[in-house]
């Protein structure tokens, strides 16, 4: 049909992924949007479909343009589902952000498209690969490499492109925000760990030190400051958000490192983190439904009549944090040992930024749901995150909780959990991301036709420093939610990373300066010429 589509095992299986979450969201959404005919609730389920059929088509394509159609498919409904309550000004606010930022990186991509056609007179992934390393790198070739990767960096939410995100989960509907959390932005990851060894991984591409480089400093950036920003959250969906962001720093970093054990720990960390991250976007959405506010201090021990939700929201606290036998938890180890032979501190950020992050969710469990600590006071503890605006997303209050809405965050643990105790999903893995770092496998399997083994490869597993690791940065992330509950804020601290705050100014010029910024620090880093 004149479409490249190449079904390796990573792909497939990063299709299979958005598939499973996308019927795990219908599920969620069964009775979930009770509302007047004038919200359009019909067209809820038709733009989840063609957002999932633009995630898969993006994932399983092996033609750089069709990756951009794809790319945009994707984005256009995301910005509708965004914007979905088109009556209410917040949500269009929040689509518009996300839909500006997101469609100038997608420009930005068909920039470097361009240059690659110009010198190739190829699309094809594997194509323009062979075709690039006939000859050696040049300044076209690096632009091009810039200018692609900064729109997968957008999609991706890596610092500095990420201020979209936070602005889209909050006003989202949080089935949305399942899947943009859950699947969306960890397919810009995917996308920029496809094109590079596909594209520019030879000779006549990008060199491995500059590309480990480049991403080594944006997912590092990437991870502390959205662990810091995840921390400093009252919203609970921005808090959601904000670890998201710290993440894609993790995942980012696993990629830099150019291993086979690197991509492998960092798929199985991705689908580990998908299960957890969706399960605790649902039970977000079930304490917007039962008391109209998603803030956690107006939340203060008012959700102890929900003991089965705050089970459910502590149990995604620890798996966010990378406790085993969690698959985030076995992902996260296997990365940070990857991360490690390239740089010896990388574990470390790996369990500082895994318990800021499930910390800060523990902390507001604790709080919303037991009540523990002291009652935060307004102004001690950071501004106000919410306006009190919030509505809920069903027709009213819920009184009664329907059974989706506990069920799919339950399936979802217990699926991230399974990731990490059954053996074969981890040599599945394993050589998927064997399959993945093998670029010539790659190309005489789409251009000659064939069929590529697995090279030699050691899938991830259970070893005792993972383990270790993981006990630490759970413990942590409970050391820290019991001492935030007890113990205010200092003013001093909550000043000195004010400034950081701001930055999340909700105005789409700043947010367009930053990318502007981020392509810079991407030449930068990726040119010597520019060094």
């Amino acid at each position: 049909v004149g479409i490249v589509l190449v079904g390796d095992p990573l792909g497939a299986g990063l299709a299979a992924l958005v598939s499973l979450l996308v019927v795990a969201v219908l599920v969620y959404s069964w009775r979930y949007f009770e509302e007047p005919p004038r919200r359009h609730t019909g067209s809820f389920p038709a733009l989840i479909l063609v957002f999932q059929a633009g995630m898969c088509g993006f994932a399983l394509t092996g033609d750089l343009f069709n990756a951009f159609v794809f790319f945009e498919l994707m984005g256009v409904a995301a910005y509708a589902l965004t914007g979905f309550r088109v009556e209410e000004p917040k949500p269009l606010q929040g689509a518009l952000a996300f839909g500006v930022v997101n469609s100038l990186g997608a420009y930005v991509t068909l920039l470097g498209i361009t240059l690659l056609y110009a010198r190739t007179g190829e699309l094809g992934f594997a194509q323009i690969g062979r075709r690039l390393d006939t000859d050696g790198p040049d300044g076209l070739v690096l632009a091009a490499f810039v200018l692609v990767t900064t729109g997968l960096l957008v999609k991706a939410a890596a610092v500095p492109f990420h201020f979209w995100l936070p602005d889209a989960h909050a006003v989202a509907p949080t089935p949305v925000c399942m899947l943009l959390s859950g699947v969306m932005v960890e397919l810009g990851v995917y996308g920029v760990a496809r094109v590079y060894w596909t594209v520019f991984s030879g000779p006549g591409g990008l060199s491995h030190p500059d590309f480990t480089r480049a991403l080594l400093v944006l997912g590092v950036l990437t991870a502390l400051l959205g662990a810091v920003m995840c921390w400093q959250q009252r919203h609970l969906k921005r808090l959601l958000a904000f670890s998201t962001v710290a993440h894609t720093g993790l995942f980012l970093i696993g990629v830099a490192v150019l291993t086979p054990e690197g991509i492998s720990g960092t798929a199985l960390y991705v689908l580990g983190h998908a299960g957890v991250k969706a399960a605790l976007f649902a039970c977000a959405g079930v304490l917007l439904d039962r008391y109209a506010t998603v803030d956690e201090h107006e939340l203060f021990g008012r959700a102890r009549e929900l003991p089965a939700v705050g089970v459910l929201f502590a149990v995604g606290g620890l798996g966010l944090s990378g406790l085993p036998p969690f698959g985030s938890g076995l992902g996260k180890a296997a990365a940070e040992e990857a991360a490690g032979h390239t740089a010896g501190w990388l574990p470390a950020l790996y369990v500082l930024v895994s318990a800021v992050t499930g910390g800060a969710v523990l902390r507001a469990g604790l709080r919303i749901f037991a009540g523990v600590g002291r009652r935060p006071r307004e102004g001690k503890e950071g501004g106000p995150e919410t306006t009190g605006e919030e509505e809920p997303e069903t027709g009213g209050r819920l009184l009664r909780i329907p059974v989706p809405l506990l069920a799919v965050p339950a399936a979802l643990l217990a699926a991230s959990l399974a990731l990490g105790v059954i053996p074969a999903v981890g040599s599945a893995v394993g050589r998927a991301g064997a399959l993945f770092t093998d670029t010539g496998g790659y190309r005489r399997t789409v251009l000659d036709g064939h069929a590529a083994a697995a090279p030699a490869h050691l899938p991830p597993h259970w070893q005792l420093t993972g383990i270790l690791l993981g006990l630490l940065s759970a413990a942590l992330a409970i050391t820290l939610a019991t001492l935030a509950v007890r113990r205010p804020v200092r003013t001093g601290t909550a000043a000195l990373l004010a400034p950081v705050r701001r930055l999340q100014s909700g105005h789409i010029g700043d947010y367009v300066a930053w990318l502007i910024a981020g392509t810079a620090l991407l030449t930068v880093l990726t040119v010597p010429g520019v060094r």
